[in-house]
């Protein structure tokens, strides 16, 4: 009898010893870096055209630059382009790109690279959930829809080498944020033609970026080095980014200096926020960001919209705010965050518990009785574990429904599942791209890849082109307010949750040029290490 006991009594070590090491030391394995960076779970892709989530942006925004980038406090600058000129009408900028910029492979970068990159975002083969960024362009959704197969006819040509001239169907004013993302980079076509999905590899991917990718090990490590043909010279050579998902893990390797940035607020455990707040390495901001609920309106019993407000009446986001996120985050009962310049939301649901009750009873589950099992999707990283089941204890509480059952799913596995509407309703968030209202509420139109809710409505849909065609900023605003009523308040196929405020962890003494900004975007190639050449 004490073989059996023997042998698990090692295994049990073993397993121990194992996980240490992987925390601990397991990590020293891999090739050294100036900057070592928790950035949450394994990239969807490293393709630009592909991407929708932020932790996939920031490596691209490091192998790849639009014709504008940002600065470290998040201010359009050149990138690219060195210089641009906008038409009285508002409708034409001409780009000049800088002169010698070059591909990683040495290759130069012209302006038909910016052109045949925005025709391959936007073809509907390329199955791009954010071709609607380049709709602003004339005849850019009628290409994008397949309504027109002529490119040519798109407002965008080249004139010549170092010369980009974009014609928009409306004035834009936030046109150059939209320069700045992943969707507007270009890709170097050649090696996407000659390795197909796998151009994203190393040793196949060519970037125009302030880094190369030198390495990538899935479930490990991603190496990323500075690019000699970049067009300045950046101040940190190599950075080892880390798909570290579990928050517990990624605080270890920060707290025993085995990384040198978390930059990702799930990878903090919400249970430690309290007691590390006040740490000289603890950096929290407000920024434009909101957790929400998605329907999946085509599924019972969510296609019933008195089930969906019944279930935002009845959410206590307070609760969850207190007893989860516990960063201070302000409770949401609209989509957009404060701090949008010149907005001023509608009035959203509020907690409701008798009305909640009622409209559940209407639509047939009084006091939650014969409630349908339905699934609630939620990226399987612990803190969203944590939101997802006070969640789920909130609306049995409150409710009386018991048939709420909980769905983590590995990340890029939950992107897709969402896009596929092969869910019932999700736990999901949002970050602006840009400091503009519309960039929440766009992607809730019928034909917006990332709408992923099933709902549509014409009148929504028209009230988007309406903003789009008035250079009234009043005007516009109010447009706005009428749509997020539509989404919020009137057909509810979301329900906001909370406004997010970042939080990430460094040593100031060890790393500078990380500032926070509305769009939290966080240059790699800003960043530097004190007083280091």
């Amino acid at each position: 009898m004490r073989t059996p006991f023997l042998l698990t009594a090692l295994a049990g070590a073993l397993l121990l010893f194992l996980a240490f090491f992987y925390l601990f030391g397991g990590w020293s394995l891999s090739p050294p870096a100036d900057l070592t960076i928790c950035n949450s779970a394994e990239p969807q892709s490293l393709d630009p055209a592909i991407i929708t989530g932020q932790l996939e942006g920031r490596i691209c925004q490091a192998l790849f630059e639009g014709l504008t980038t940002r600065n470290a406090q998040g201010l359009v600058i050149p990138g690219m382009a060195q210089s641009w000129t906008l038409s009285p009408d508002l409708l034409t900028y001409t780009f000049t790109l800088r002169p010698g910029i070059k591909w990683s492979n040495g290759e130069p970068v012209t302006a038909d690279d910016f052109l045949n990159s925005w025709e391959r975002a936007l073809n509907p083969l390329t199955a791009s959930q954010y071709s609607y960024q380049l709709y602003y362009l004339v005849n850019g959704e009628a290409y994008g829809t397949g309504k027109l197969t002529d490119f040519s006819q798109v407002g965008v040509k080249a004139s010549d080498d170092h010369t980009l001239v974009v014609t928009l169907a409306h004035p834009t004013a936030y046109f150059l944020e939209l320069t700045t993302l992943p969707t507007l980079f270009p890709v170097y076509l050649p090696a996407v033609k000659k390795y197909g999905h796998d151009w994203t590899k190393p040793g196949k991917l060519v970037s125009n970026g302030p880094y190369t990718l030198k390495e990538w090990r899935l479930n490990d490590y991603i190496l990323l080095e500075s690019s000699p043909y970049y067009w300045r010279p950046v101040p940190i050579h190599r950075i080892k980014v880390l798909p570290t998902d579990n928050s517990t893990a990624c605080f270890n390797l920060f707290y025993s200096g085995k990384t040198d940035l978390i930059i990702d607020k799930t990878s903090i455990p919400t249970e430690l926020v309290q007691d590390i707040r006040h740490q000289p390495y603890f950096h929290a901001n407000p920024f434009g960001a909101t957790t929400f609920i998605r329907f999946n309106v085509k599924r019972k019993p969510f296609d019933d919209v008195r089930v969906r407000k019944a279930l935002a009446l009845a959410l206590d986001k307070q609760d969850i705010v207190d007893k989860i996120t516990r960063a201070g985050e302000p409770v949401a009962d609209t989509l957009v965050p404060p701090g949008s310049v010149g907005y001023t939301p509608p009035a959203g649901l509020t907690r409701d518990l008798k009305k909640a009750r009622e409209l559940l009873a209407e639509a047939g589950y009084p006091e939650g009785r014969g409630f349908p099992d339905a699934n609630l999707l939620y990226p399987a990283r612990s803190n969203w574990t944590q939101i997802a089941t006070e969640m789920q204890a909130l609306w049995q509480r409150d409710l009386g429904i018991t048939s709420i059952h909980l769905l983590g799913q590995e990340w890029k596995v939950y992107l897709n599942t969402q896009q596929l509407l092969d869910f019932d309703f999700s736990v999901s968030d949002w970050i602006g791209d840009y400091n503009d209202p519309q960039t929440f509420l766009d992607m809730f139109t019928t034909d917006s890849g990332n709408n992923e809710t099933g709902w549509s409505r014409p009148e929504y849909d028209q009230m988007l082109r309406d903003s789009e065609a008035t250079a009234d900023q009043a005007k516009r605003m109010q447009i706005f307010r009428d749509m997020e009523k539509m989404l919020v308040v009137d057909d509810v196929p979301i329900v906001p949750v909370y406004f997010w405020v970042g939080m990430s962890l460094y040593h100031p003494e060890k790393l500078g040029g990380f500032q926070p900004n509305f769009v939290d975007e966080h240059p790699w190639g800003e960043l530097y290490i004190p007083g280091k050449k």
